[in-house]
């Protein structure tokens, strides 16, 4: 055997269990997904129905889905949006400025993303309560009793309560990353642009944002995409979907079609529907954000 079989027949052996695996619990998983949208089953008896498109066109009239689908874009969009640029803000600081603590405020930012899920749900339930919350009674202390709301159960607010979570959530996840990001620029760009007369925030526009860009572009789809899924998770642990839907987001919508109205196959359509716009969510945002990769 020559060096060129030897070193193909070596690739092969390395990668082989991944694509296994992937081939296993993604690809054949996907494309089940595909098919089965095209039936009309309920999940639990033998009989399956070939429909066609018939689901998608009962989707394109289903206003359920698109108040989810509304649901699901603001929860990216608005989650999105702060947890990043917040993040990244906590991170310069906590890298470039000299703060008194500053590896407790390290762990202090990073303990909500080792946190459970369900256990941040707990947490946020109990400040949104509308008596005994932590978030009202602040509120009240500071006499600001008009400010208080019931988070959870007034329809125009409880997205945006879902949202509160889960950008508590991801913060310091996100702002070790950028934080790696940022020690690793060399202190001779700052000193330069010192020397140069640049304060800060020049520093931060001119040489930080550029040079971690590309941690940044690559770590937005990955959040986007979990956005998704964990929104789905606290939705079902806080809320339910309630109140009448208001916090419903499709991957809860295609969760309840699919096993609890025993609509198999429409939550199969919703899923490659799902599937579909995150694919080409994430597209987007690596065209909208592509740049000339910086190097130092």
């Amino acid at each position: 055997m020559n060096k060129a079989a030897e070193k193909r027949l070596f690739v092969f052996v390395c990668t082989a269990p991944a694509l296994i695996l992937l081939t296993i619990f993604m690809l054949l998983p996907t494309a089940e997904v595909f098919r089965m949208s095209l039936y009309k089953w309920g999940g639990f008896s033998n009989e399956k129905v070939f429909v066609g498109f018939d689901n998608f066109k009962i989707l394109w009239n289903d206003l359920n889905f698109f108040r989810s689908l509304q649901n699901s874009i603001v929860l990216i969009v608005i989650v999105t949006l702060i947890t990043m640029v917040m993040a990244i803000l906590f991170a310069f600081m906590l890298t470039r400025e000299k703060i008194k603590g500053n590896s407790f405020f390290r762990i202090i930012f990073y303990i909500p993303n080792i946190l459970s899920i369900v256990v941040i749900a707990g947490i946020f339930s109990a400040v949104y309560d509308p008596t005994t919350g932590l978030l009202n009674n602040l509120l009240g202390l500071f006499n600001l009793e008009n400010l208080q709301k019931m988070w959870l159960g007034n329809q125009k607010i409880a997205i945006y309560s879902i949202g509160g979570a889960l950008v508590w959530q991801a913060i310091g996840y996100y702002m070790v990353m950028y934080m790696s990001s940022i020690a690793s620029i060399p202190e001779s760009y700052y000193e330069a642009a010192s020397l140069e007369g640049a304060g800060r925030i020049r520093q931060f526009f001119s040489i930080t944002l550029p040079l971690i860009w590309n941690n940044i572009r690559t770590t937005l789809t990955f959040f986007i995409i979990s956005t998704i899924n964990l929104s789905f998770l606290l939705v079902q642990a806080m809320t339910g979907g309630g109140p009448d839907g208001s916090t419903e987001v499709f991957l809860s919508y295609m969760y309840k079609q699919a096993y609890t109205n025993s609509s198999y196959g429409y939550g199969m359509a919703i899923g490659v529907v799902i599937f579909l716009f995150s694919f080409f969510l994430s597209a987007v945002v690596s065209l909208v954000t592509k740049r000339e990769v910086l190097e130092y």
